[in-house]
């Protein structure tokens, strides 16, 4: 059977959302085992991360530094993460988003008050992927407890999963 032109973007796609989400878990799975290389060097050179705190970061080496600095000077938690999209600008750029939660070092719940959505622009560029925006944006919802509520909760069940 051959495959169609519609069927072989289609299988492209499917190839490249599945490398996206690898990507993402790399980066999740660096920072809980607090390597500060590693998540790095899953960025492009000239990327671009904006922390939780309205940090910015710009570049694979000022990347290195600052996640460096946060590991060397504070016990970092835990993520937890449920990927809830990716879709794509083109076959070689993709948006990620997720809902993530944070366990505290040496704590066994989530700390609600750390609940994230992120989002990640990854490239690929001579058929590797790379990062090239990282956004982690504070899950607060302002007014709107039962949202807070709801993904905790939804956040709670992936943990309980994975454990």
């Amino acid at each position: 059977m051959q495959l169609t032109a519609d069927n072989e973007i289609a299988v492209r796609l499917n190839r490249n959302k599945h490398d996206i989400e690898r990507l993402y878990h790399e980066l999740i799975e660096s920072w809980d085992k607090v390597k500060a290389r590693d998540y790095a060097n899953l960025f492009a050179e000239d990327a671009n991360v904006i922390g939780f705190d309205g940090s910015t970061m710009n570049g694979r080496k000022e990347i290195f530094e600052h996640i460096n600095s946060i590991f060397n000077n504070h016990k970092t938690g835990k993520y937890v993460t449920i990927v809830k999209e990716v879709r794509f600008l083109s076959p070689d750029i993709g948006i990620l988003q997720a809902v993530t939660g944070l366990v505290p070092s040496g704590k066994d719940e989530l700390e609600p008050k750390t609940n994230a959505i992120q989002t990640m622009v990854a490239e690929k560029e001579e058929d590797e992927w790379h990062i090239a925006l990282f956004q982690n944006t504070p899950a607060q919802f302002h007014g709107r407890p039962e949202l807070v509520e709801a993904m905790t909760k939804e956040l709670r069940e992936k943990l309980k999963s994975d454990r």
